[in-house]
């Protein structure tokens, strides 16, 4: 229960230090005098160097020890979040949304690789929907938190910066101190990956068709959540006319509506072993609700849309599938693994920021950003209709 939690808050303020950006950055792209790409350009080095450290740390963490590597990372983008509040020029707010991405890195394969070790598998989908609840709580945190502090109480963007930060310090130093590792290696439940490539644990991951084909999926799911998340506070404020300080509590329905729906799911997936068919169903809604908020004039629908995605959306989906990952993935690597399949998938949110603020300024409107991914998310049901369940696996 404990590692639980503070898994739980891990999350929370990795989302949160991420979405205190979203609210803001049209003051930031004035303030700065930035094109809309350069404004997702913040969010996108970010991600690049977080994608970059992926699978060094799922190495690093089957090797070397998990949760230390955890509390190096929250140390490490912890004091990145403090900083972020202090930067004078745009080339030093990159540098250190570079530095926070390298730290946040360390978290994701180390920290699924011990919920898994430590998880029986009836409860593993609710286990990590739990964890994942984070996220979302962690979003509207953020979302929130951003909007009121800087424009409510009128303190400025960068003072949400500096408050988050030593908390996020103060739970990094809390799971090394008191989430205890399970085994690291044992004998897989699955079929297990060759050992024969010469190019090593990577290359053994990728040439399993059932891992490649979830990571696919993912990186569809994941482009689509970060061109909400990223600029649905921006969107709602220049098409929607929502005054900036109402805009973070419009974008957190997105994430604090996922909260009781991801648990649901989660339990269905538990008990019928179901992680194919709802996500078969989960995804074609994700799409429908995007293309119902882009479409409608009615405040009304849009809050609707907002809410519909929350339920179906990413953080709906991805307790599925890192149970997906876990029922097929060999236990000796299960660090590596997740750290591999969370590099792809956030390719993705380091894409989506920029490429939605090109089109923007390539287009004229913000739709064309929602309609690529719209068609991302499209391929990625394509890709799941493909994924064919493996002897003893829960697919």
């Amino acid at each position: 229960m404990l590692t639980s939690l503070l898994f739980f808050l891990g999350w929370v303020f990795m989302y949160a230090d991420r979405t205190i950006l979203s609210p803001v950055q049209g003051v930031i792209r004035d303030e700065f005098a930035l094109t809309n790409a350069e404004v997702g350009l913040i969010s996108s080095v970010f991600f690049i160097v977080y994608t970059a450290v992926q699978i060094p740390s799922g190495l690093l963490g089957d090797k070397w020890g998990r949760t230390k590597l955890i509390c190096a990372g929250f140390l490490i983008f912890g004091c990145a979040t403090a900083l972020t509040g202090l930067v004078s020029t745009f080339a030093v707010l990159l540098a250190v949304r570079v530095l926070a991405g390298f730290g946040e890195g360390f978290y994701y394969g180390p920290q699924y690789a011990v919920s898994s070790d430590s998880t029986p598998k009836q409860y593993r989908t609710m286990s990590f929907a739990i964890i994942n609840s984070g996220q979302a709580a962690g979003i509207s945190l953020g979302l929130i938190g951003s909007s009121f502090v800087s424009f409510e109480l009128g303190l400025g963007w960068r003072t949400t910066f500096l408050l988050f930060a030593v908390p996020t310090i103060l739970v990094g130093i809390a799971i090394y101190l008191f989430v205890k590792e399970g085994i690291h290696a044992h004998r897989s439940e699955t079929v297990e990956l060759p050992h024969k490539s010469v190019l090593g644990p990577v290359k053994e991951i990728l040439s399993n068709r059932t891992l490649a084909t979830i990571f696919l999926i993912s990186f569809c799911n994941v482009y689509g959540f970060f061109v909400m998340v990223t600029w649905l506070p921006v969107y709602l404020a220049d098409v929607r006319a929502i005054p900036l300080s109402e805009t973070g509590m419009f974008s957190s329905l997105v994430a604090w509506t996922s909260i009781p729906m991801a648990l649901a799911f989660a339990r269905i997936s538990d008990r019928f072993h179901a992680r194919k068919p709802l996500l078969m169903v989960l995804i074609p809604l994700t799409i429908a609700s995007i293309l119902s908020l882009i479409s409608t004039q009615s405040w009304t629908v849009m809050i609707a849309s907002l809410v519909a995605y929350g339920f179906v959306g990413k953080l709906a989906c991805d307790p599925l599938l890192l149970a997906l990952i876990a029922d097929h993935a060999p236990k000796d690597k299960m660090s590596t693994v997740y750290g591999l399949y969370n590099c792809i998938a956030m390719v993705g949110a380091i894409a989506a920021p920029y490429v939605t603020g090109w089109l923007k300024d390539t287009a004229g409107t913000w739709n064309s950003g929602f309609y690529f991914a719209v068609a991302l998310l499209s391929i990625g049901w394509i890709a799941l209709c493909t994924l064919k369940p493996q002897t003893g696996a829960g697919a």
